[in-house]
């Protein structure tokens, strides 16, 4: 469960070859009502977030479409994510 009225779904590591690892997450967002996806690479503050509605119903990856904020989910998430044993 997350904090915040954000919930993690399902997030797995990617070893990523020879560019820097990361975790994909899929997460529900109740304060928007939507799924996201969140792209969280090991240095803080470097997270992605796009509406994973957006992606699947609208093949739609455009800026105007994704708003969410990384630094604010990096914030809520990155404990959970990278960190979840402490």
């Amino acid at each position: 469960m997350g904090s915040d009225g954000i919930e993690i779904v399902r997030k797995d590591f990617h070893g990523n070859g020879r560019a820097a690892p990361f975790y994909a997450a899929i997460v529900d967002d109740m304060d928007t009502g939507e799924a996201m996806l969140v792209i969280m690479f090991d240095e803080p503050d470097y997270t992605a977030v796009l509406s994973l509605d957006a992606l699947v119903e609208d093949d739609d990856i455009s800026a105007g479409r994704h708003k969410s904020r990384g630094d604010i989910y990096d914030d809520l998430l990155r404990d959970q994510i990278w960190y979840p044993e402490y």
